[in-house]
């Protein structure tokens, strides 16, 4: 039986848990027979394994399978010929040696596993380290919410390192969810098979919010970008909690609970602007105390109902990406991962990492838009971002957004399932009204404001929704009806779900 030689010298760091000889085991398995090679490629990486050099060594039986190349000593060997650490216990020859002994081969999948537990042990104490040592340096700017954050997002990096394996699906569990999809279209009336935006023509369009879809719901100032946010959150929220108390299980419901994230408006005014369009009052009026008794008795009932709202509010300003997704985790931890829809308004008041955002702007997006796709994934949520438009927009004569009007980086366009845009003519219309006539004026400025009130009277109160991208779906845009006085969009030709 071959005896492995010692490699690492015995120093502090012995002490973190590990196992070399399961990786010397290991190692010399996958080089005798590459059938388990083929097996363990994927659930490791050369970081794992504690040795330096076994991971150099794995390195290169993964780069050789993946030529579909022989991994034995004699292949290898001219890799490691100048290797300073292979020098170091005798040369090449250690691949030799690796194979003297055919243990490993009856616990290769055993041993894989423990080096890879190992390392995220390893993993914990280097993260644990670094919060003790963080936590004493108060040199700098004392922040504790950040450094939690920052460990939770560490943390949660260990966690989900490593899962490939368990992210593969047979073609049997793919198909499974599919029918499973189109059964709950079919259930819904033949039109939405994830959750309900609350408006007919956009789930029509759209067939509603899918899980671990990236939607990006971008206009121009004054479009009513979070207006309609809101409307699609609440929409979500109340058809959660009616098919909830109907008796229908989470699973099966065409709503959701809904994370908002509200990076702008604070989460009192953001509340008031939803009960204020539910209780059908202007939500400026309300703002400034101009309502009547009867109002102010629509809004107590509208509050009384709504109470139970499945709907969160976190208004955090300045929130980078990592704790987003901090936050969202805790939030799905206290309620039972059953939070179904994150809204964030908006995209660029995101920050990246320090990193990201010492490379620029566009670097910074770049990583937030990765950063939110991610989150849709792992957290298997539909995750609808707003996003303002660059300013070229106004400098044509037609103002309708396109892609290309994303503000910052194209990343945005690459990253997302579904960009939609909001666009009411009326708002550019009613900004070009001309001179109002007065009792002496031409006959000239009559009739061009009477040409301006007929435009007016054909755009007011009409958005349009312009579906630009759809990954699963056609393009194209739904006409909707806008109450600027309480900020509600609904359908034109009724409402419903």
């Amino acid at each position: 039986m071959a005896t492995i030689i010692p490699i690492s010298p015995v120093t502090e760091s012995t002490s973190l848990p590990q196992n070399v000889e399961a990786e010397a085991a290991m190692l010399g398995a996958m080089m005798i027979d590459n059938r388990l090679a083929d097996d363990l490629i994927d659930k490791l990486e050369p970081e794992h394994f504690f040795e330096p050099l076994h991971g150099r060594i794995f390195g290169a039986i993964k780069t050789a399978r993946a030529a579909d190349m022989l991994a034995t000593p004699v292949t290898l060997r001219p890799m490691f010929e100048s290797d300073a650490g292979m020098k170091e216990v005798g040369g090449p020859a250690y691949l030799a040696q690796l194979t003297g002994s055919g243990a490993g081969l009856i616990g290769a999948r055993q041993f894989a596993q423990q080096i890879y537990d190992l390392a995220m042990l390893r993993t914990l104490v280097t993260v644990g380290r670094g919060l003790v040592e963080r936590a004493m340096d108060t040199s700098e700017e004392v922040n504790p919410r950040a450094q939690i954050e920052a460990a939770e997002e560490e943390l949660f990096k260990v966690a989900a390192d490593g899962g490939t394996e368990s992210a593969v699906k047979t073609f049997a569990q793919a198909t499974t969810m599919a029918v499973k999809m189109a059964q709950r279209a079919l259930n819904s009336g033949g039109h939405l098979s994830g959750i309900t935006t609350g408006l007919d023509s956009v789930n029509s369009k759209i067939g509603g919010m899918h899980n671990s879809d990236l939607m990006i719901l971008a206009g121009r100032p004054g479009m009513g970008k979070t207006s309609l946010a809101t409307n699609i959150a609440f929409n979500a929220a109340q058809r959660y909690m009616r098919d909830r108390a109907d008796g229908m299980e989470h699973s099966a419901s065409m709503g959701a609970k809904v994370a908002f994230f509200s990076l702008e408006m604070s989460a009192d005014q953001l509340a008031t602007r939803i009960l204020a369009e539910q209780a059908r009052i202007s939500s400026e009026a309300l703002r400034m105390g101009k309502i009547s008794r009867q109002e102010f008795n629509q809004l107590a009932a509208a509050a009384a109902d709504l109470e139970n709202l499945p709907l969160f509010i976190d208004d955090t300003a300045g929130l980078t990406i990592g704790g987003l997704h901090t936050r969202m985790r805790r939030l799905q931890r206290r309620h039972n991962n059953e939070i179904g829809l994150v809204i964030i308004d908006y995209l660029q008041l995101l920050t990246g990492s320090a990193k990201a955002s010492s490379d620029g702007r566009v670097q910074e997006i770049s990583e937030i838009s990765r950063g939110l796709k991610t989150l849709a994934k792992d957290m298997n949520v539909p995750v609808m971002a707003l996003s303002q438009l660059s300013r070229q927009v106004e400098s044509r004569e037609d103002k309708r957004p396109q892609l290309s009007d994303l503000r910052e980086s194209g990343s945005i366009e690459q990253d997302a399932d579904i960009v939609m845009f909001v666009f009411r003519e009326d708002y550019y219309v009613a900004a070009k009204e001309p001179k109002r006539p007065t009792e002496g004026d031409n006959a000239k400025i009559f009739e061009d404001h009477a040409q301006w009130a007929t435009d007016m009277e054909r755009v007011f109160g009409l958005a349009e929704l312009i579906v630009a991208k759809q990954r699963h779906g056609a393009t194209g845009k739904v006409m909707l009806k806008f109450e600027p006085s309480v900020t509600r969009f609904s359908d034109l030709v009724g409402e419903g779900y």
